[in-house]
């Protein structure tokens, strides 16, 4: 038998961009954006009647900011709805008279030091306590900081009592002090804290150790700047806590002069102001709060979303 011959095979080509895909490298995946099925992709009608829900809901938020201004900047005089709500003249003389009135510039400024002591207060301890819940260690912490945590569960009403009582007996009322100290204790501040900086890495505060940094220095060196975003977000909450506050301005600052711009806002009422003045005081009252939203917004989106993934 005549021995057989094989054919050398032929020399295999690597796949190019005409012939065929390029080769997937180990340790790779070639994956694909998975499409939605026929049924669940929005159509152009369910994209239309989603914007006029959005658009509804938008005029139905905004509505009642919209109003508010519109009066305050009516005439003195009846109002009358809906009529009153697209005025052809339109005047100031509302803030004129709030502005120019003796107790309103004072009820502005006990505000602004009620919130901005506030703020630095409770943002100033509430780190403090939560840097030492999450990063020391000594006995009975958890015990300690679940018992803190326990007074969200209190209602508040419940303390405001004997908190009066213990301020009147130390001389509290109609003082600043008294208005603001009863506050600073925030469990959900430091709750807030202490989830943001467990999830800080070690390393960084061992580091800073043998570089011979007392705890002092590595907090405001160290742990302050990084929590920047969630001091942001906190401090406009507090703010806005502090600044929209009612009832215990209301205890505690029994006189006229240290009445803040809710109570005065309140008591205006009573005593038989125009309706345009009692909303361009409120209109006063609510362009702090829109301003420092504006002015922290970036890191109050951040310190929003950085919480609920620490979380």
């Amino acid at each position: 038998m005549a021995p057989t011959t094989q054919a050398p095979a032929a020399p295999v080509e690597p796949p190019s961009a005409t012939t065929g895909p390029a080769p997937v490298r180990p340790g790779r995946r070639r994956t694909t954006a998975p499409e939605a099925p026929a049924g669940l992709r929005p159509t152009r009608t369910g994209k239309l009647v989603r914007a006029v829900l959005l658009a509804l809901a938008s005029v139905a938020t905004l509505f009642p900011f919209y109003a508010m201004v519109v009066l305050s900047l009516h005439p003195q005089g009846a109002v009358e709805l809906p009529g009153s709500l697209f005025p052809w003249r339109l005047t100031g003389e509302a803030y004129t008279e709030v502005l120019g009135a003796r107790d309103v510039p004072r009820w502005l400024f006990n505000t602004v030091v009620y919130s901005l002591v506030s703020v630095v207060g409770v943002l100033l301890l509430a780190s403090l306590a939560g840097y030492a819940f999450a990063k020391k260690r000594f006995p009975g912490r958890e015990t300690m900081f679940w018992s803190f945590l326990s007074m969200v569960m209190v209602p508040y009403h419940v303390t405001m009592i004997p908190t009066f009582i213990l301020i009147s007996k130390l001389g509290g009322v109609d003082t600043y002090w008294g208005l603001i100290v009863p506050t600073l204790a925030n469990a959900q501040a430091v709750f807030l804290m202490r989830q943001f900086i467990l999830g800080l890495p070690d390393e960084i505060f061992e580091a800073a150790r043998l570089d011979g940094c007392g705890e002092l220095q590595i907090f405001f060196r160290i742990v302050l700047p990084l929590l920047k975003p969630v001091l942001a977000t906190l401090g406009t909450f507090v703010f806005l806590w502090h600044w929209n506050d009612f009832l215990w301005p209301l205890i505690v600052g029994q006189s006229a002069e240290m009445r803040t711009l809710t109570v005065g806002i309140a008591s205006l009422q009573q005593e038989q102001v125009p309706l345009n003045q009692v909303l361009a005081g409120s209109v006063i009252a609510f362009v702090p709060i829109f301003s420092a939203y504006l002015v922290g917004q970036r890191y109050f989106t951040e310190g929003v979303v950085g919480s609920a993934v620490k979380g």
